[in-house]
């Protein structure tokens, strides 16, 4: 192999190429093939390199298909062939890239297009046709290609010795992609500039969720909705022995327990996490058996650590973990069941030691840590609003919080506290002076108060559900609620909160009062069990019961118009040897994350 060596400057002339790329027809078995791939060069490796190899070959990659489109549909076939047929070995592996990488090349023409295309070329030959019985097929083999994780063999483990024979046609691609031939077709189109990636321990699996992602969230077509989601959205566990219905098209079946483990491992991406969200939000099946695991924490401390190192991670990275947290906190399984895990020496988890806590006390920790980073850096109501929805959702089901959790939600309630009378006082202030001046214009602090009240009103009403619901086995929030009690009484009587009050204002009252007979000087543990005591005395029914708290993720009108261009971000940035011109970008702004 590589017996003929070529310069990059020489490849327009190769009359090899020039025969591949021309109407002629050639077999399989033709020999041709052979003195094609072997021929060599020198990999590019740098972005000049990349740029001279593109402008080497655009006269044949021009040729391709330029009298026919049905070659690309015939190409595209041949990939997906490639893709599914050929078993994964170490021979065959950098086919199995270059062919992902190929597909990806070929619809990343969304790139160079400010709006979401809704139909393209390759979008037309995806969504019916030839490549329509591959769909399941090439969902489950990429599926697998992340589960997997197969790290590329050692350098010279894919060449096999010449064939005297010819090989045919399998054999002389597996021996010749390493000569860096199908860098030419993969490269048609794109530009110079090679993003950043960090060192991937399996480019294939990387390439794989690429493209899956890339197929999910292609637009539908006006007649036909997209078969890649339809079979993301159905694909059911092989321990399912139950009939598909024939209403489900591409439909198929996968290892959930591997998909699982394989979840757990790789959320520090934005792209295992997207797929995460995808398949819990999207596939009834996945969610089902995810929620039924009995070591959920596997799967939620990962997403935790996203959220705890929010000032580390893209924003689009935080919101797909904290919807991921909201839809799993819709089930009511999940909710009791977090606090019924215990972990100890949370070593990422840094403002305190926390040797021993459940996975829920930990989950409360992290999402009111982002809702207090929020409220200070970002102030995006969008995660305001999930981060207190998942809260929300968890609140009836609250037991034995750590105390440490406890105090977190009272310290909360304190900054929003503050928060809403210093925004009272610029109002009141803005006001005066609005009465000695007609000339300056008034901030909108009855918006800025509108919105903090809707944040203190909510998370009333989570201390509120705690409380109604589970009083008994939260002692910890009743003490945390009892030492801060100054901070409730200027919402005892305000309109908004006046109703939400009664039952906190009833809790303290009657707890005071216990306290009070047992004397002072009492000691934390002396008050905790006077708590638990009451807790037992206190009649239920003089609780006022409030509807539950149940909020559910919905995703926006037109989804694609988010996730469209934060997937091809993702393959901008993470994908393996494929590199485009940043001038010609459209889809995203270059510094967006």
């Amino acid at each position: 192999m590589g017996s003929n060596s070529s310069r990059i400057g020489d490849l327009p002339k190769n009359e090899y190429l020039k025969k591949l790329s021309g109407t002629e027809s050639v077999s399989e078995n033709d020999p041709f093939w052979n003195q094609l791939l072997s021929f060599s060069f020198p990999a590019p490796t740098s972005s000049t390199e990349l740029k001279l190899l593109e402008e080497a070959t655009v006269s044949v990659c021009r040729s391709l298909g330029s009298d026919s489109e049905d070659l690309l549909e015939e190409l595209l076939c041949c990939l997906m062939q490639l893709i599914t047929d050929i078993p994964l070995l170490d021979i065959t592996y950098e086919i199995s890239v270059e062919a992902v990488s190929t597909m990806v090349v070929f619809l990343s023409c969304q790139l160079f297009h400010k709006e979401v295309l809704r139909q393209s070329i390759s979008h037309k030959y995806l969504m019916r046709g030839r490549c329509l019985p591959y769909t399941s097929k090439l969902v489950k083999t990429l599926l697998y290609n992340f589960i997997r994780q197969e790290k590329p063999p050692p350098p010279g483990a894919h060449v096999l010795p010449q064939q005297s024979d010819g090989g045919g046609l399998l054999y002389g691609l597996a021996s010749g992609v390493a000569t860096g031939l199908w860098t030419v077709f993969t490269l048609g189109g794109v530009g110079s500039k090679a993003a950043a990636t960090p060192e991937l321990s399996s480019p294939l699996a990387n390439q794989s969720l690429l493209l899956l992602l890339v197929l999910a969230n292609l637009t539908d077509a006006a007649d036909t909705p997209n078969p890649y989601r339809q079979a993301i959205m159905s694909f059911k566990n092989t321990q399912d022995s139950s009939p598909f219905p024939s209403s489900i098209p591409h439909a198929f079946q996968i290892n959930f327990n591997s998909l699982y483990t394989a979840l757990c491992e790789q959320q520090t991406s934005d792209q295992a996490t997207l797929l995460l969200y995808t398949l819990l939000h999207q596939n009834s099946n996945v969610r089902t058996y995810m929620l039924a695991r009995t070591d959920m924490e596997n799967l939620v401390l990962p997403i935790l650590e996203i959220l705890y190192h929010v000032e580390e991670r893209n924003s689009h990275h935080v919101y797909m973990a904290l919807i991921i947290l909201l839809i799993l906190t819709e089930d009511d399984g999940f909710n009791r069941s977090i606090h019924e895990v215990i972990l100890k020496n949370i070593t990422w988890y840094s403002e305190r030691v926390l040797t021993e806590i459940s996975l829920g006390s930990l989950l409360i920790l992290v999402v009111i840590r982002t809702i207090q980073y929020n409220m200070t850096r970002t102030r995006d109501k969008y995660l305001h609003t999930n981060c207190l929805a998942a809260l929300a959702n968890m609140s009836a089901q609250f037991r034995s919080l750590h105390q440490y959790a406890a105090q977190r939600i009272i310290s909360l309630f304190s900054l929003l506290s503050k928060k809403h009378n210093k925004v009272l006082e610029q109002a009141t202030q803005s006001l005066r002076g609005s009465l000695s001046s007609n000339d300056v214009p008034l901030p909108d602090y009855a918006q800025d108060l509108n919105v903090i009240e809707e944040v203190i009103r909510m998370m009333l009403e989570i201390i509120n559900s705690c409380l109604t619901n589970s009083l008994h086995h939260n002692p910890n929030l009743v003490y945390a609620l009892l030492y801060k009690r100054d901070l409730f009484e200027q919402f005892r009587t305000h309109p908004s909160f006046q109703d939400i009050m009664q039952n906190i204002d009833l809790v303290i009252t009657f707890f005071s009062s216990r306290l009070l007979q047992a004397g002072a000087e009492l000691s934390v543990e002396r008050v905790l069990e006077i708590i638990k005591q009451g807790a037992v005395a206190l009649p239920k029914d003089r609780l006022k019961k409030f509807p539950e708290l149940k909020f559910k993720y919905v995703e926006e009108e037109q989804p694609e118009e988010f996730f469209i261009p934060y997937v091809w971000s993702l393959v901008y940035n993470s994908a393996v040897g494929l590199y485009w011109n940043p001038q010609d970008i459209q889809l995203f702004t270059m510094d967006s994350d």
